[in-house]
């Protein structure tokens, strides 16, 4: 058997595909377009490895997946590829909308072409998992409780728009065609082989370059962490076991203010790699608040672990150590990773 993994080579995918081979042989089709934050060295350790077959190519490539589909016959896709940077869609929707709902209408009539055709067990056990994000629900105030699978959908920027659509389009091929589907909504995600375009590693980055780092208003926007292993563990867990039709969402119970999270990257920092010239969080500057800046994520992940027996393994605490002395560990793969183009893209996003 074999599974399709759409943006394999991103930050979320590429750590989905790592481990899964921890806990399965099976063989995983990884297909990413490699855009800026597809990044195949992240996959390095696979380069040798027949379970893993890498095919360079856009989702919105009906052709293409039509033909991977008929060649692998997997038995589930689980589709990551998106363009996910919010200050990015800000600036250039267009590709948020081209990715992440053109690209998963694509999917998605592949899917049901090639799952059609399919007999017997092989056409029941088929699943479609789509990898969403809490962003769709909108923003939170500081008393309301957390968004649970039954919060309305009230997406705040181009790109928890263009998720909110696609999270539409997955639940209408179920309800219209009975395309076997499953969709998950995390929360913020951190740890290793993350662009350094988010909160956490572009403090990481800057702070060992000794550069600013640059914190949106006043730095209490609250969001819900999750290790990113964690959430591959509960996207298995709802592949495996998921109801179809439904939604999961996957949440960390770590809710944190920005500021308080780059206070805390200063800290480590502090402790693991002390600068001579003082503190890190000497380095904290008060950048222009982005518009539509949600105020507070938080994700009620109680039904996955209700139906499922999923909880994260990782607390904030032992995870963010875990990533920053990731980073400390492979500042070649930092340093590698950005180039020209997202030292121009730092530039125009926060200014000098």
């Amino acid at each position: 058997m074999t599974i399709l993994v759409t943006g394999g080579a991103g930050f979320i995918g590429s750590n989905f595909v790592l481990d899964w081979f921890k806990t399965s042989d099976e063989p995983v089709v990884n297909l990413d377009a490699l855009t800026y934050a597809g990044n195949l060295e992240n996959l390095a350790s696979l380069k040798d490895d027949a379970r893993h077959i890498f095919v360079k190519g856009d989702i919105c490539d009906r052709a293409l997946v039509d033909q991977l589909l008929a060649t692998h016959r997997p038995r589930a896709i689980v589709h990551f590829a998106a363009e996910s940077h919010v200050d990015r869609s800000i600036h250039g929707p267009g590709a948020f909308m081209r990715t992440n709902v053109e690209g998963t209408f694509t999917l998605l009539e592949a899917a049901r072409g090639y799952w059609g055709a399919l007999e017997g067990d092989a056409k029941a056990a088929f699943r479609f998992h789509h990898v969403s994000t809490d962003e769709v629900y909108g923003s939170l105030k500081p008393q309301d409780p957390p968004f649970a699978e039954t919060n309305a959908y009230e997406p705040n920027s181009p790109y928890s728009a263009s998720k909110a659509a696609s999270d539409h389009l997955v639940r209408a091929w179920h309800h219209t065609y009975g395309l076997p589907v499953v969709t998950t909504n995390c929360s913020n995600n951190y740890g290793p082989y993350h662009f350094p375009e988010k909160l956490i590693p572009l403090m990481i980055v800057n702070a060992l370059a000794g550069k600013p780092l640059p914190v949106y208003g006043d730095g209490q926007q609250i969001r819900d962490w999750l290790y990113v292993t964690d959430h591959c563990s509960g996207i298995r867990a709802v592949l495996a076991g998921g109801t179809l039709g439904e939604t999961y969402n996957i949440g960390g119970w770590n809710e944190k203010a920005n500021i308080d999270i780059v206070k805390t990257v200063c800290a480590l920092l502090d402790e693991l790699r002390p600068d001579p010239a003082g503190p890190y969080a000497r380095l904290i500057t008060y950048v222009k608040d982005r518009p539509g800046h949600d105020r507070r994520y938080a994700i009620d992940a109680r039904k996955i672990e209700r139906d499922l027996g999923w909880r994260p393994a990782e607390t904030f605490e032992t995870g963010i150590r875990k990533t920053v002395q990731w980073y400390l560990a492979n500042e070649d793969w930092a340093s590698r990773v950005l180039s020209g183009a997202y030292r121009e893209w730092v530039s125009k996003q926060y200014g000098a």
